[in-house]
Parts: C-alpha cells; sequence; structure tokens
C-alpha cells in the first residue's frame, strides 16, 4: 500500500501581533476600590496644589563682616592654646564622648602672631570638630582678649596616625636597630604575644 505524501506547507509570515498573542496569558486579578485607601480624616500632609503653586523663593544671605579694628589683639602663647584644648578635651571626654574620641588626635599650633594651624586625620573627625570650634574658639579669643585669631586648617594624616603597638611591633623596631636580637629570638624563643 501506498501512503501518499504530504503537500508542503506554506508558511505565512509571522505578523506581531500573532507572536504577542501566541505567548501564555496570565489571568491576573484586577481589584478596583469603592472607597479611597485612607482613612478618613486622615492627609498625607502633601498638597498637589501647593507643589504646582510653589514659588521660587530667593534666599539672601547676609554677610556680617566684624570690625577688628576696635577690638583687643592681646598677644597669646602656644601654651596658652594647648592648655585650653586640654580643658577642652577633658570637658568633651564627659560629655560626649563620640566627639571626643573623634577629636583627640587633632594638633593645634600657633603660627603666626594671629593664626592658629589646625591638624586634623580625616574629613569625617573634621565634621566633628566643626562642631565644637565655634564655641571653641569663641572661647579662646575671649580668654586671652585677641579677636582677630584667624583659623587655618590642614589634613595631615602621616604624623597623626595613632597606631597600636604590640610588643611584637615593638621588637621587630629592635631589630630594625640591632639585628642581633632575631638570632637571640630565635635561640630563646620569645613569647611576644
Amino acid at each position: 500500500m501506498k501512503i501518499p505524501e504530504k503537500a508542503p506547507e506554506k508558511k505565512e509570515p509571522v505578523k506581531p501581533e500573532q507572536i504577542a498573542s501566541s505567548e501564555p496569558i496570565q489571568n491576573a486579578v484586577v481589584n478596583k476600590t469603592t472607597k479611597p485607601l485612607s482613612k478618613p480624616g486622615i492627609s498625607s500632609g502633601f498638597s498637589i496644589n501647593s507643589f504646582l503653586n510653589k514659588e521660587e523663593k530667593v534666599q539672601t544671605v547676609e554677610h556680617i563682616a566684624a570690625k577688628t579694628e576696635n577690638l583687643p589683639q592681646h598677644h597669646f602663647t602656644d601654651t596658652d592654646l594647648q592648655m585650653e584644648w586640654k580643658i577642652m578635651l577633658k570637658q568633651l571626654q564627659v560629655k560626649d564622648s563620640f566627639v571626643f574620641n573623634a577629636v583627640k588626635t587633632f594638633k593645634l599650633e600657633k603660627k603666626e602672631e594671629n593664626k592658629i594651624k589646625v591638624l586634623f586625620p580625616s574629613d569625617s573627625a573634621k565634621v566633628e570638630f566643626d562642631k565644637i570650634s565655634g564655641e571653641f574658639f569663641n572661647h579662646f579669643r575671649r580668654k586671652v582678649q585677641n579677636y582677630t585669631i584667624e583659623i587655618e586648617y590642614e589634613r595631615d594624616v602621616e604624623n597623626l596616625k595613632i597606631e597600636v603597638m604590640t610588643k611584637r611591633k615593638i621588637f621587630e623596631k629592635f631589630i630594625e636597630k640591632n639585628p642581633l636580637l632575631r638570632d637571640l629570638d630565635d635561640l630563646m624563643k620569645f613569647d611576644l604575644t
């Protein structure tokens, strides 16, 4: 028996609507509400009308220039500055330990007659210092009767880095100075923990 051959089917070009319709459609349940979702009498605090009608306000910044001609300009020493800084640190340690830990590594130096240089280790520590700097420098100006003091900030990571010195690190520094200590350590097996 002979099986009849199938005639080749004609393939029509696929239309974009057919592709979209051939994919499985998920049954989506759409819930419609008849009431508002928020509770009556409670507003979100955001008003669309006020947002659309908001006028751009021009902010004016007033710079108040204090005349330093008639203010006292007494001499102060680096010792005066260091004493007041230590007092401030002691007060901070009791009052706000977080700010104290951030600013305890700062170094204040008197550079010129009316200039103080502040050396700080990091930008985040400087942000904490800015919280107390106004209070400190205003107090210091009143204390030494010099109102023309200028403050200069400088980042100094190398000199202000606090390093925890373990017994092993101390011993290795000694080894740099005297290499024979390494042989002694090999012989005696020092416990430097």
